[in-house]
């Protein structure tokens, strides 16, 4: 444990390293979790990058839904990529060592491209809601420039806010102890290594996390809402049934994802317990980018043409 730069003013010591424990209480299943992660991880570069391929090149898939399941899919690998390798390289070396400096870094871009994650299937609902509620006027409101403005907007609009809580997060002491009980940087089991009362960084974390989380959650209930009353109105079952499958995949990505997210950072310091919260992180950060292509492409019959199509399937 390597502390520097004793304060005699408030007997407390500032931390230079952090130890991420990980998954070490599995001492037996190093080896099963490294092949594991490692297969989860192409699974997400390889089923993310076919996405990003076939919107790109495939004409029938120019459309402003699949312009944003783009950015998804981008989105996915590089909010994967923050996570995943430094576990894996945790598990190879046994080295659960992560500077204060790292850890600080991993956790601004987690927290970044996380209030992306939340804007973009925001946008998603804010599309489906155009698309199904007011097709007459879809292209003229969903144009390109509106698309690009709102996908800039997405992954540009939380990363003021998340560099500056970060900065205050790390401006915290930690005294008590330099081991963190997650596999990654994360705000909850930072926090709990904080000396003092914390109370106020909490309420912090709470608001941004109403901003980042709760609000888009409820604009996707609201459009949702909307969607689902403009089905129902539809009359006949085969005009029903199309509308509610270019739907279905959103809204189980958004309740798999805002679920998990929702319960971690809007619980109680007091309630968090290291087994509960890596369980819940292993949902946000890992599986759902993993299921994110299987669920768009095999719920979606234009993305199963276009994959046809690219590998020369009849």
């Amino acid at each position: 444990m390597k502390f520097t730069e004793i304060r005699a003013e408030d007997n407390a010591s500032t931390v230079t390293e952090f130890l991420l424990l990980g998954f070490s209480d599995l001492p037996n299943l190093q080896g099963i979790l490294f092949g594991l992660f490692s297969i989860i991880y192409l699974i997400i570069l390889i089923g993310n990058s076919f996405i990003i391929v076939i919107t790109r090149i495939d004409p029938a898939l120019q459309k402003p839904m699949y312009f944003f399941l783009a950015n998804f899919s981008s989105l996915e690998i590089c909010y994967v990529s923050v996570t995943l390798p430094r576990i894996l390289f945790n598990i190879a070396t046994q080295d659960r060592s992560i500077s204060v400096v790292s850890c600080a870094t991993q956790m601004c871009f987690f927290l970044m491209l996380g209030a992306t994650e939340c804007f973009l299937l925001a946008v998603m609902s804010y599309d489906r809601y155009v698309a199904i509620c007011n097709p007459l006027h879809y292209p003229l409101v969903m144009n390109p420039t509106k698309c690009t403005q709102l996908a800039a907007a997405s992954w540009l609009g939380g990363i003021p806010v998340q560099i500056g809580q970060t900065c205050q997060i790390f401006s915290l002491h930690f005294c008590n102890s330099n081991q963190i009980d997650h596999f990654f940087c994360d705000l909850p089991p930072i926090l709990k290594l904080a000396c003092g009362d914390t109370s106020i960084h909490e309420l912090s974390v709470y608001l941004v996390a109403m901003l980042f989380v709760a609000f888009p959650f409820l604009l996707i209930l609201a459009s949702y809402t909307k969607i689902i009353a403009t089905i129902l109105k539809l009359p006949t079952a085969t005009g029903r049934a199309k509308a509610f499958s270019t739907c279905s995949s959103h809204l189980l990505v958004v309740f798999l994802f805002f679920g998990s997210a929702t319960i971690t950072y809007l619980r109680p310091k007091s309630t968090h317990s290291p087994g509960t919260d890596k369980l819940l992180s292993l949902f946000y950060t890992i599986v759902t980018p993993m299921f994110n292509p299987l669920i768009y492409s095999l719920r979606n019959k234009e993305v199963i043409a276009a994959l046809r199509k690219l590998l020369h399937i009849k």
